[in-house]
Protein backbone atom coordinates (compact mmCIF):
# COMPACT_ATOMS: atom_id res chain seq x y z
CA UNK A 1 0.00 0.00 0.00
CA UNK A 2 1.12 3.62 -1.23
CA UNK A 3 -0.02 6.62 -0.02
CA UNK A 4 -0.24 9.80 -2.18
CA UNK A 5 2.88 10.79 -1.34
CA UNK A 6 5.21 7.66 -1.75
CA UNK A 7 5.14 6.35 1.44
CA UNK A 8 4.68 2.51 1.87
CA UNK A 9 2.08 1.88 4.88
CA UNK A 10 3.61 -1.16 6.59
CA UNK A 11 2.49 -0.48 9.98
CA UNK A 12 -1.32 -0.59 11.42
CA UNK A 13 -1.94 0.17 15.29
CA UNK A 14 -5.68 -1.57 16.18
CA UNK A 15 -7.33 -0.87 19.11
CA UNK A 16 -9.30 -3.43 20.71
CA UNK A 17 -11.23 -1.88 23.18
CA UNK A 18 -11.70 1.66 24.24
CA UNK A 19 -11.77 0.66 28.15
CA UNK A 20 -9.32 1.19 30.41
CA UNK A 21 -8.21 0.29 34.26
CA UNK A 22 -6.73 3.60 34.50
CA UNK A 23 -8.21 7.13 34.09
CA UNK A 24 -4.56 8.68 33.53
CA UNK A 25 -5.76 12.66 32.91
CA UNK A 26 -4.22 13.48 29.83
CA UNK A 27 -5.54 10.76 28.04
CA UNK A 28 -9.19 10.20 29.41
CA UNK A 29 -11.95 12.28 30.93
CA UNK A 30 -12.71 11.17 34.68
CA UNK A 31 -16.39 10.03 34.05
CA UNK A 32 -15.67 8.71 30.47
CA UNK A 33 -18.53 7.68 28.73
CA UNK A 34 -17.50 4.02 26.57
CA UNK A 35 -18.53 2.99 23.29
CA UNK A 36 -21.44 -0.03 23.68
CA UNK A 37 -20.01 -3.65 23.47
CA UNK A 38 -22.31 -3.73 20.39
CA UNK A 39 -20.45 -0.89 18.28
CA UNK A 40 -16.89 -2.88 18.58
CA UNK A 41 -15.82 -5.12 16.19
CA UNK A 42 -15.60 -9.21 17.78
CA UNK A 43 -12.38 -10.64 17.95
CA UNK A 44 -13.19 -12.44 15.07
CA UNK A 45 -13.58 -9.39 12.89
CA UNK A 46 -10.76 -7.91 14.67
CA UNK A 47 -8.74 -11.00 12.79
CA UNK A 48 -10.05 -10.85 9.73
CA UNK A 49 -9.69 -6.90 9.35
CA UNK A 50 -6.26 -7.04 10.55
CA UNK A 51 -5.55 -10.26 8.06
CA UNK A 52 -6.73 -8.12 5.35
CA UNK A 53 -4.05 -5.21 6.08
CA UNK A 54 -1.25 -8.01 6.48
CA UNK A 55 -2.09 -9.34 2.88
CA UNK A 56 -2.10 -5.70 1.61
CA UNK A 57 1.75 -5.35 3.09
CA UNK A 58 1.76 -4.44 6.46
CA UNK A 59 4.45 -6.06 8.37
CA UNK A 60 4.22 -4.93 11.87
CA UNK A 61 1.30 -5.28 13.94
CA UNK A 62 0.60 -3.25 17.57
CA UNK A 63 -2.49 -4.26 19.76
CA UNK A 64 -3.82 -1.02 21.76
CA UNK A 65 -6.51 -0.03 23.68
CA UNK A 66 -7.48 1.98 26.38
CA UNK A 67 -5.40 -0.89 27.77
CA UNK A 68 -5.73 -4.03 25.30
CA UNK A 69 -5.55 -6.91 28.15
CA UNK A 70 -8.84 -5.82 29.32
CA UNK A 71 -10.38 -6.84 26.68
CA UNK A 72 -12.61 -10.45 27.24
CA UNK A 73 -10.34 -13.22 26.12
CA UNK A 74 -8.40 -10.94 24.18
CA UNK A 75 -5.43 -13.34 24.01
CA UNK A 76 -7.67 -15.26 21.63
CA UNK A 77 -6.85 -12.95 19.15
CA UNK A 78 -3.06 -12.47 19.71
CA UNK A 79 -2.96 -16.54 19.55
CA UNK A 80 -4.98 -16.52 16.11
CA UNK A 81 -2.58 -13.57 14.50
CA UNK A 82 0.68 -15.50 15.49
CA UNK A 83 0.02 -17.52 12.65
CA UNK A 84 0.80 -14.72 10.60
CA UNK A 85 4.29 -14.90 12.10
CA UNK A 86 4.89 -18.56 11.84
CA UNK A 87 3.81 -17.42 8.03
CA UNK A 88 6.75 -15.01 7.71
CA UNK A 89 3.79 -12.58 6.40
CA UNK A 90 4.29 -10.99 9.48
CA UNK A 91 7.50 -9.23 10.86
CA UNK A 92 6.25 -8.57 14.45
CA UNK A 93 3.29 -8.74 16.26
CA UNK A 94 2.84 -6.39 19.42
CA UNK A 95 1.17 -4.40 22.20
CA UNK A 96 1.15 -1.12 24.25
CA UNK A 97 -0.10 -1.72 27.78
CA UNK A 98 -0.33 0.08 30.62
CA UNK A 99 1.42 -2.65 32.26
CA UNK A 100 -1.38 -3.13 35.10
CA UNK A 101 -2.29 -7.14 33.43
CA UNK A 102 0.43 -8.12 32.12
CA UNK A 103 1.84 -10.02 35.37
CA UNK A 104 -1.15 -12.40 33.87
CA UNK A 105 -0.67 -12.74 30.51
CA UNK A 106 3.32 -12.14 30.01
CA UNK A 107 3.70 -15.36 29.71
CA UNK A 108 1.20 -16.35 27.38
CA UNK A 109 1.97 -12.87 25.07
CA UNK A 110 5.63 -14.14 24.78
CA UNK A 111 4.48 -18.29 23.59
CA UNK A 112 2.02 -16.21 21.09
CA UNK A 113 5.21 -15.15 19.27
CA UNK A 114 5.66 -11.31 20.84
CA UNK A 115 9.37 -10.40 21.37
CA UNK A 116 8.72 -6.67 22.94
CA UNK A 117 6.21 -4.42 24.20
CA UNK A 118 6.09 -0.79 25.34
CA UNK A 119 4.51 0.24 29.00
CA UNK A 120 2.89 3.36 29.29
CA UNK A 121 4.88 4.86 32.75
CA UNK A 122 4.72 8.17 33.83
CA UNK A 123 6.37 7.88 36.99
CA UNK A 124 8.28 5.93 39.87
CA UNK A 125 6.66 8.10 42.36
CA UNK A 126 3.33 6.16 44.15
CA UNK A 127 1.16 8.54 45.06
CA UNK A 128 2.07 10.52 41.91
CA UNK A 129 1.39 7.70 40.07
CA UNK A 130 -2.13 7.28 41.50
CA UNK A 131 -2.69 11.15 40.87
CA UNK A 132 -2.23 11.34 37.17
CA UNK A 133 -3.89 7.39 37.00
CA UNK A 134 -6.61 8.36 39.01
CA UNK A 135 -6.94 5.29 40.96
CA UNK A 136 -3.66 3.25 39.43
CA UNK A 137 -1.63 1.30 41.79
CA UNK A 138 2.09 1.15 41.05
CA UNK A 139 2.80 -2.24 42.32
CA UNK A 140 1.09 -3.88 39.59
CA UNK A 141 3.02 -2.01 37.16
CA UNK A 142 6.07 -3.13 38.73
CA UNK A 143 4.85 -6.92 39.15
CA UNK A 144 3.96 -6.61 35.07
CA UNK A 145 7.32 -5.69 34.16
CA UNK A 146 8.67 -8.23 36.16
CA UNK A 147 6.55 -10.70 35.04
CA UNK A 148 7.41 -9.68 31.48
CA UNK A 149 11.19 -9.97 31.83
CA UNK A 150 11.26 -13.02 33.02
CA UNK A 151 9.03 -14.15 30.08
CA UNK A 152 11.96 -13.05 28.04
CA UNK A 153 10.40 -9.98 26.20
CA UNK A 154 11.60 -6.57 25.81
CA UNK A 155 10.12 -3.40 27.07
CA UNK A 156 10.52 -0.12 26.18
CA UNK A 157 9.04 2.03 28.62
CA UNK A 158 6.84 5.19 27.33
CA UNK A 159 6.42 8.43 29.79
CA UNK A 160 4.32 11.27 28.56
CA UNK A 161 5.87 14.53 29.73
CA UNK A 162 3.64 16.59 31.66
CA UNK A 163 4.86 20.03 33.09
CA UNK A 164 4.73 20.26 36.66
CA UNK A 165 4.13 16.93 37.07
CA UNK A 166 6.95 14.71 36.00
CA UNK A 167 9.39 16.74 34.76
CA UNK A 168 11.74 16.35 38.12
CA UNK A 169 11.61 12.64 37.50
CA UNK A 170 13.18 12.29 34.00
CA UNK A 171 16.70 11.20 35.02
CA UNK A 172 15.81 8.66 37.19
CA UNK A 173 13.04 7.49 34.66
CA UNK A 174 16.12 7.35 32.80
CA UNK A 175 18.79 5.65 35.09
CA UNK A 176 16.08 3.20 36.08
CA UNK A 177 14.76 2.23 33.56
CA UNK A 178 18.23 1.65 31.35
CA UNK A 179 19.00 0.05 34.52
CA UNK A 180 16.86 -2.84 33.71
CA UNK A 181 17.84 -3.08 30.01
CA UNK A 182 14.54 -1.35 28.79
CA UNK A 183 14.33 1.80 26.15
CA UNK A 184 13.36 5.19 27.70
CA UNK A 185 10.45 7.40 25.42
CA UNK A 186 9.30 10.54 26.30
CA UNK A 187 6.01 12.02 24.09
CA UNK A 188 4.86 15.02 24.28
CA UNK A 189 0.82 15.20 25.66
CA UNK A 190 -1.15 15.51 22.06
CA UNK A 191 -4.53 17.71 21.66
CA UNK A 192 -6.96 14.79 21.74
CA UNK A 193 -10.22 15.02 23.71
CA UNK A 194 -11.76 17.22 26.23
CA UNK A 195 -10.46 15.99 29.71
CA UNK A 196 -11.63 19.22 31.81
CA UNK A 197 -8.53 20.57 32.01
CA UNK A 198 -5.79 22.83 30.17
CA UNK A 199 -3.94 21.10 27.55
CA UNK A 200 -1.43 24.55 27.94
CA UNK A 201 -1.00 23.47 31.47
CA UNK A 202 0.09 19.70 30.85
CA UNK A 203 2.50 21.04 27.45
CA UNK A 204 5.90 20.75 27.68
CA UNK A 205 8.34 20.74 24.54
CA UNK A 206 10.24 18.24 23.87
CA UNK A 207 12.91 20.63 22.68
CA UNK A 208 13.31 21.68 26.12
CA UNK A 209 13.28 18.69 28.03
CA UNK A 210 16.44 17.85 25.62
CA UNK A 211 18.33 20.65 26.31
CA UNK A 212 17.55 19.86 30.36
CA UNK A 213 18.54 16.76 30.02
CA UNK A 214 21.82 17.37 27.58
CA UNK A 215 23.07 19.20 31.08
CA UNK A 216 22.93 16.25 32.97
CA UNK A 217 23.76 13.32 30.08
CA UNK A 218 25.73 12.86 26.97
CA UNK A 219 23.34 12.36 24.33
CA UNK A 220 24.26 11.03 21.30
CA UNK A 221 21.81 11.10 17.75
CA UNK A 222 22.29 7.26 16.36
CA UNK A 223 20.12 6.01 13.39
CA UNK A 224 18.29 3.56 15.32
CA UNK A 225 14.60 3.07 14.13
CA UNK A 226 11.48 0.95 15.62
CA UNK A 227 9.24 1.19 13.05
CA UNK A 228 7.14 4.25 14.64
CA UNK A 229 7.73 8.10 15.21
CA UNK A 230 10.85 8.47 17.92
CA UNK A 231 13.84 9.42 17.38
CA UNK A 232 16.65 8.02 19.57
CA UNK A 233 19.54 9.29 21.65
CA UNK A 234 22.53 7.30 23.26
CA UNK A 235 23.00 8.24 26.79
CA UNK A 236 26.89 8.26 27.39
CA UNK A 237 26.45 7.62 31.31
CA UNK A 238 23.78 4.76 30.91
CA UNK A 239 24.21 2.87 27.57
CA UNK A 240 20.66 2.98 26.88
CA UNK A 241 18.28 4.32 24.12
CA UNK A 242 16.64 7.51 24.82
CA UNK A 243 13.64 8.39 22.27
CA UNK A 244 11.77 11.66 21.84
CA UNK A 245 8.55 11.46 19.77
CA UNK A 246 7.40 15.24 19.54
CA UNK A 247 4.44 15.56 17.58
CA UNK A 248 4.01 19.66 18.12
CA UNK A 249 7.89 21.13 18.31
CA UNK A 250 8.82 18.27 14.97
CA UNK A 251 6.75 17.37 13.21
CA UNK A 252 7.57 13.47 11.95
CA UNK A 253 4.81 13.11 9.31
CA UNK A 254 7.65 13.35 6.53
CA UNK A 255 8.12 9.36 6.88
CA UNK A 256 5.01 8.19 8.74
CA UNK A 257 4.14 4.73 7.55
CA UNK A 258 1.49 3.87 10.15
CA UNK A 259 -2.30 4.00 10.13
CA UNK A 260 -4.87 3.33 13.11
CA UNK A 261 -7.84 0.96 13.24
CA UNK A 262 -10.13 1.72 16.36
CA UNK A 263 -12.22 -0.93 17.98
CA UNK A 264 -15.79 -0.30 15.87
CA UNK A 265 -13.38 -0.29 12.62
CA UNK A 266 -12.63 2.95 11.87
CA UNK A 267 -9.66 3.42 9.89
CA UNK A 268 -7.71 6.96 10.74
CA UNK A 269 -5.11 7.09 8.28
CA UNK A 270 -3.77 10.36 10.25
CA UNK A 271 -3.88 10.15 14.22
CA UNK A 272 -4.07 13.77 13.62
CA UNK A 273 -6.57 14.71 11.60
CA UNK A 274 -10.62 13.60 11.59
CA UNK A 275 -10.77 12.16 7.92
CA UNK A 276 -11.57 8.31 8.41
CA UNK A 277 -12.77 5.19 6.96
CA UNK A 278 -15.93 3.20 8.04
CA UNK A 279 -14.28 -1.15 7.43
CA UNK A 280 -17.25 -2.44 9.28
CA UNK A 281 -19.85 -1.84 6.88
CA UNK A 282 -17.76 -3.51 4.03
CA UNK A 283 -16.34 -6.31 6.75
CA UNK A 284 -20.01 -7.09 7.17
CA UNK A 285 -21.42 -7.09 3.76
CA UNK A 286 -19.51 -9.56 2.67
CA UNK A 287 -17.69 -13.27 3.91
CA UNK A 288 -15.18 -12.28 1.25
CA UNK A 289 -12.44 -9.29 1.56
CA UNK A 290 -12.77 -7.64 -1.86
CA UNK A 291 -15.01 -4.88 -0.38
CA UNK A 292 -12.54 -4.66 2.68
CA UNK A 293 -9.92 -4.70 0.28
CA UNK A 294 -11.40 -1.98 -1.64
CA UNK A 295 -11.95 0.19 0.83
CA UNK A 296 -8.64 0.03 2.52
CA UNK A 297 -7.48 1.05 -0.76
CA UNK A 298 -9.54 4.11 -1.21
CA UNK A 299 -8.89 4.69 2.05
CA UNK A 300 -4.98 4.84 2.11
CA UNK A 301 -5.51 6.90 -1.22
CA UNK A 302 -6.28 9.84 1.22
CA UNK A 303 -4.10 10.25 3.52
CA UNK A 304 -2.49 13.57 4.49
CA UNK A 305 0.81 14.54 4.07
CA UNK A 306 0.99 15.55 7.67
CA UNK A 307 -1.37 16.67 10.38
CA UNK A 308 -2.30 19.37 12.30
CA UNK A 309 -1.48 19.51 15.58
CA UNK A 310 -1.40 22.09 17.61
CA UNK A 311 -2.27 23.63 21.04
CA UNK A 312 -4.78 26.12 20.47
CA UNK A 313 -4.23 28.82 22.65
CA UNK A 314 -7.37 31.30 21.61
CA UNK A 315 -9.75 28.29 21.97
CA UNK A 316 -8.15 26.27 24.67
CA UNK A 317 -9.38 23.44 22.61
CA UNK A 318 -8.21 20.15 21.49
CA UNK A 319 -6.94 20.02 17.49
CA UNK A 320 -8.99 16.93 17.52
CA UNK A 321 -12.60 15.89 19.46
CA UNK A 322 -12.25 12.21 19.69
CA UNK A 323 -9.73 10.86 23.00
CA UNK A 324 -6.72 9.49 22.33
CA UNK A 325 -7.93 6.22 24.22
CA UNK A 326 -10.87 6.21 21.48
CA UNK A 327 -8.33 5.97 18.75
CA UNK A 328 -5.80 4.03 19.95
CA UNK A 329 -1.99 4.52 21.43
Amino acid sequence: MTDPFGRTITYLRVSVTDRCDLRCHYCMSEDMTFLPKADLLTLEELDRLCSAFIARGVRKLRLTGGEPLVRRNVMSLVRSLSRHLKSGALHELTMTTNGTQLARFAGELADCGMRRINVSLDTLDPDKFRAITRWGALDNVHAGIDAAQAAGLKIKINAVALKGVNEDEFPDLIEWAHGRGMDFTLIEVMPLGEIGEGRLDQYLPLSVVRARLAERFSLEDIDYRTGGPARYVRVGETGGRLGFITPLTHNFCESCNRVRVTCTGTLYMCLGQEDAADLRKPLRASEGNELLSAAIEEAISRKPKGHDFVIDRRHKRPAVARHMSVTGG
